[in-house]
């Protein structure tokens, strides 16, 4: 068995989701590469995909990429702003999910915060109220806690999970 950890990686966050699944899976044959280095799927019969949530599912680097998956196991996992327990987290992996599932089989999906973009908030600032994307104290909080994770714990996790999936 050959094993690929892929992902795509806007700030780093889920670079570092990739690189502690990678540490902590503890298997043989694992590969870890960004999306845009892979050149050869046929190599693994495995892969692990991970991407940043962006607009409510995989931005678009990895969209593409998952398109062109087929006849693979995938393992999904990604970093949002959200909270990773939230509607619009589940539906994140869901919409990631939908791009593979009908050429692939699924091993699973794993999802956790990660920072935002500083950037990002400072145009979510001239948002008027009302607005889905403006700032209210508790997207401040949410944004602060965002800030701690990636972590040890969800690399962990994540590791584990699919570990005893593969």
């Amino acid at each position: 068995m050959k094993l690929l950890i892929t992902y795509s990686s806007k700030t780093g966050n889920t670079k570092r989701l990739a690189e502690g699944i990678y540490k902590n899976i503890q298997l043989e044959n694992v590969d870890l590469k960004a999306i845009s280095e892979v050149e050869d799927l046929n190599a693994y019969d495995t892969i692990l995909v991970g991407y940043w949530v962006d607009k409510g599912g995989p931005n678009d680097e990895a969209a593409e990429f998952m398109k062109g998956i087929e006849g693979k196991r995938v393992g999904i996992f990604a970093t949002l702003g959200a909270y990773p327990d939230s509607q619009h987290g589940w539906d994140s992996l869901l919409r990631g999910e939908d791009l593979v599932k009908e050429k692939n089989t699924i091993l699973g999906k794993y999802i956790c915060q990660g920072a935002v973009d500083e950037r990002l908030i400072e145009v979510f600032k001239k948002f008027e109220p009302g607005n889905p994307h403006a700032i209210t104290p508790e997207k401040l909080k949410r944004y602060e806690i965002a800030k701690q994770h990636p972590n040890e714990a969800d690399m962990l996790s994540a590791a584990i999970m699919f570990r005893e999936r593969i």
